[in-house]
C-alpha cells in the first residue's frame, strides 16, 4: 500500500506504479525480502490465472479483430501515397483548385485519416473492451485479496 498526500487515502491496486508517483523511490522500501517474494509469486498466480481467462481472451480478440485489419488498411493508405508520389509526381502535381494539387490533397488526407482513426479506435474501445477490461481488472483485484497480494 502506498501512502498517499493525504494521509489516509490508500491504494490496494495490484497495479499502482510506485515508481512514477515516487521519482525513484523504492516500492518495495521497508517491505522484509521473504513477504516481497510471496506476494510476488501470488500476484504472479493471479496475472497468470486472468490470462488464462476466457473473458482475457475475448478481450484480447476484440482488440486484435480491430487493430489489425486497422492497421493494415491504413499502412497500405500511406504506402500507396508514398509509392504515387514518388513514381508519378507529374499526377499528384496536377492542379484541382487554384495552388491546390492532387498530393496536397492525399496528403491532407493522410492528417484526415490518423484522426479518423484514431477516433475510430477510441470509440471501439470504449464500446467493446473497456467494461470488459474493467471487471477484469475488478476480477484480478479480488483474486490478489483472496491470496495476500494485495494487503
Amino acid at each position: 500500500m502506498q501512502p498517499s498526500n493525504s494521509g489516509d487515502v490508500r491504494y490496494d491496486d495490484p497495479w499502482y506504479d510506485a515508481l512514477a508517483s515516487g521519482w525513484g523511490a523504492s516500492a518495495d522500501a521497508g517491505v522484509p525480502p521473504a513477504r516481497r517474494e510471496k506476494v510476488a509469486v501470488a500476484a504472479a498466480d493471479v496475472y497468470l490465472e486472468v490470462q488464462r481467462s476466457e473473458a482475457f481472451q475475448e478481450v484480447r480478440s476484440r482488440y486484435r479483430r480491430f487493430v489489425l485489419p486497422a492497421v493494415a488498411l491504413f499502412f497500405a493508405w500511406y504506402v500507396a501515397y508514398v509509392v504515387t508520389a514518388t513514381t508519378v509526381p507529374e499526377w499528384m502535381a496536377r492542379p484541382v483548385a487554384g495552388a491546390v494539387n492532387v498530393g496536397m490533397l492525399a496528403g491532407l488526407g493522410q492528417f484526415l485519416t490518423t484522426f479518423l482513426l484514431t477516433w475510430a479506435y477510441v470509440r471501439h474501445a470504449r464500446l467493446r473492451r473497456d467494461r470488459a477490461a474493467l471487471e477484469l481488472r475488478w476480477d484480478a483485484q479480488e483474486l490478489a485479496r483472496g491470496r495476500g497480494g494485495a494487503t
